[in-house]
């Protein structure tokens, strides 16, 4: 079932669609330019028909109105709109709709090169999607974060924190990173608390730690930030590093987090 669109997004969704649609000039594609026009792109009327969408349909899209957007609907307007790739994901993203042109792709998944530099990396780093989910890890990573990273699947890093017994060991100064996480946590996914995974992991954690769920009901709001972090290793004893988080180009839903080594 598709989920409706906030206003918001609708207004943005048909300020996107109008500002595309005006770029284009008839004699681009095969039309007659005309003397009459008052803009130099294209009607409505003449968007609608490229699209094979009734002009309805398209004028409400335009408007923000309340109108059903389906990925069918939208991969015939980015085709009729000549919208290149970067285009086509930003209009599928404000629709909130998958781009039927994917396959069997997993949208979410990150780019394999993104994968790759994190091999390339002479330090622990790791991916974060919007959930918190670790994407990829390198082997330093896997090392240093035993317990979180060494599992299968896509390890969540707060289950890690709050519900790990290794975690509070490795971790020095838990008490405040804990308190800092959930504040930066609040923070990333302030605009999708609503969203069916993100819900599904804050009442987890906060029916199985009482920490957590304090930490949470407070509504503490603390931008991501880098840093010292201090570990106790079982292996390699008192480590020090400087994290530094980038967001990945192009999908800002990912967070590439890398730990270099810092002198005391």
């Amino acid at each position: 079932m598709m989920r409706p669109l906030s206003l918001e997004r609708k207004q943005q969704l048909g300020e996107f669609v109008r500002r595309a649609r005006e770029r284009l000039r008839p004699e681009m594609l095969g039309l007659p330019a005309g003397a009459r026009r008052r803009t130099p792109g294209l009607r409505r009327e003449e968007a609608a028909q490229l699209c094979g969408l009734s002009v309805t349909w398209y004028t409400w899209l335009e408007q923000g109105r309340d109108v059903s957007v389906s990925p069918l609907a939208l991969a015939r307007l980015a085709g009729a709109l000549r919208l290149g790739p970067a285009e086509r994901a930003y209009l599928f993203e404000l629709a909130d709709r998958r781009d039927p042109a994917e396959g069997g792709k997993d949208p979410h998944a990150p780019a394999p090169a993104v994968l790759a530099a994190l091999e390339a990396i002479d330090a622990p780093a790791y991916l974060l999607d919007r959930g918190w989910n670790a994407l990829g890890w390198n082997d330093k990573a896997r090392h240093l974060f035993a317990g979180w990273l060494d599992r299968p699947g896509a390890p969540n890093l707060l289950r890690y924190i709050f519900l790990a017994p290794d975690a509070r060991a490795l971790i020095q100064d838990y008490d405040d990173r804990a308190h800092r996480v959930v504040a930066e946590f609040r923070a990333n996914v302030g605009a999708h608390l609503e969203d069916a995974p993100v819900r599904a992991l804050t009442e987890e954690l906060r029916a199985q730690s009482p920490l957590f769920a304090a930490l949470w009901d407070a509504q503490d709001v603390q931008a991501r930030e880098g840093g010292t972090r201090r570990f106790h290793h079982p292996i390699d004893g008192d480590l020090l590093y400087e994290q530094v988080t980038f967001t990945v180009a192009g999908r800002p839903d990912l967070k590439l987090t890398m730990l270099l080594p810092a002198a005391d």
